[in-house]
């Protein structure tokens, strides 16, 4: 259980709201809904302002637990972001065009994106900003290399399973391959 699934507890355990909010599975509103209520009474809030901050804190915490979800789907090796990327070097890079591509619009058209270059110039760190960014915007992401793909495919078709295998590559909305 997460902190904000126990919070709560310092409710009494026959309280009916506390109940509900368990069986709801609201674990910020059963967590604040107090403290909340008390700052509501200091701020002046009126009802609906008190019950609109523990739905957004509600959806927040969703949401916050929704993108912790997709990037570990991805299975990134590390954290990377496109404000972390290097522009000085090399020193040739199509910087617009990179950041255009951040805009995902191709996932969508479901066209393909392809870093060339030689080693040491940044492709791995785009590959995974790309994946990163791509989850960010709600998409399904998967970070994987040719070489797993080759290894688990092969091993796939040895054991008569390729086409329950090929469906880990398919169902993401985003298939990042690095070459390695």
């Amino acid at each position: 259980m997460s902190k904000d699934d126990q919070s709560g507890d310092d409710h009494p355990e026959g309280d009916p709201l506390n109940k509900l909010l368990l069986r709801l599975q609201l674990p910020f509103i059963r967590a604040h809904y107090h403290e909340l209520a008390q700052t509501a009474v200091e701020q002046g809030w009126g009802p609906l302002e008190y019950l609109q901050r523990l739905i957004e804190g509600e959806v927040s915490r969703r949401e916050d637990k929704s993108l912790t979800q997709r990037i570990r789907r991805a299975r990134f090796p590390l954290t990377k972001t496109l404000d972390q990327f290097q522009w000085n070097w090399p020193k040739k890079i199509n910087r617009p065009q990179i950041q255009n591509l951040f805009r995902l619009n191709f996932v969508e058209q479901k066209s393909n994106a392809i870093f060339l270059g030689g080693v040491g110039l940044g492709k791995t760190h785009l590959c995974i900003a790309l994946g990163h960014a791509a989850c960010v915007r709600g998409y399904s992401v998967l970070f994987t290399t040719a070489i797993d793909i080759i290894h688990t495919l092969s091993a796939a078709a040895a054991t008569g399973s390729l086409k329950r295998a090929m469906q880990r590559y398919l169902k993401p909305k985003l298939l990042v391959v690095d070459l390695c």
